[in-house]
């Protein structure tokens, strides 16, 4: 592949700087974005053939970003963390990475495992894009993963990171019995403690904001001594 894109998405300054250094030195494009909602911006504007994400980050989370994207998108995904650990590289992969390489890395490493995802990647054929737009509607919403959007009747509804990364989680799994330990993964993902209430906080503030008419079926529901379940039937749509 003559001159790759590369997205670097990494909230150190002075790794983004290094990496992106690195790879133009070996003909590649390198555009950089600090955070997740960075990323967001710059994937939904322009193409790219492969992400470079590390995991720890403030906000959304790399492992968080990572499962987000691989809904909506076949893009190449190498994670690097200082979290090397066989159970951090087997969470990374099974969230949809592609490849996972531990800090502080051999910078000859980072791009033989960039070529090697690279030759692997399916080609492209002309004009097409490896980003898919995906949604979910229930009821009178609509979800859409790639902008994080939450609407109903079109109006926007205001979300939390976190509270739209648990809403997605019981949306995508619809209708399965999350726990509360699949919920902090899917929400908060190598940052998750088994002990964290914050995922009660979520529900209670999700089924405020997405109300529903008297008599109406609560949107999520409470299976005791197990977890939460999205109710209401859910349509998925690719474009």
């Amino acid at each position: 592949m003559s001159n790759p894109r590369i997205l670097i998405v990494d909230d150190d300054l002075e790794i983004r700087d290094l990496v992106q250094d690195l790879l133009e030195r070996n003909h590649m494009v390198a555009v950089t974005a600090e955070s997740a909602a960075h990323a967001d911006k710059l994937l939904e504007d322009e193409r790219f053939d492969l992400i470079v994400l590390d995991v720890m980050m403030p906000g959304e989370d790399g492992t968080t970003f990572c499962h987000r994207v691989r809904q909506t998108s076949q893009i190449p995904i190498l994670m690097i963390s200082v979290l090397g650990t066989d159970v951090d590289r087997i969470l990374g992969m099974e969230l949809g990475a592609d490849d996972y390489l531990a800090k502080p890395f051999n910078p000859r490493e980072l791009i033989v495992r960039i070529k090697a995802i690279l030759r692997r990647a399916p080609p492209m054929k002309p004009g097409e894009t490896r980003r898919k737009a995906t949604y979910y509607e229930f009821l009178d919403y609509r979800l859409t993963p790639e902008t994080r959007s939450v609407t109903q009747n079109d109006v926007p509804i205001d979300l939390t990171s976190g509270e739209f990364s648990v809403l997605l989680a019981l949306v995508e799994q619809a209708p399965r019995i999350l726990s509360r330990d699949q919920l902090l993964e899917f929400s908060r993902g190598a940052a998750s403690n088994p002990f964290d209430r914050s995922i009660d906080t979520h529900i209670s503030r999700l089924r405020q904001k997405l109300r529903q008419a008297p008599g109406e079926t609560a949107l999520i529901k409470t299976v005791r001594n197990i977890g939460y379940a999205f109710a209401a039937t859910v349509k998925k749509t690719v474009q």
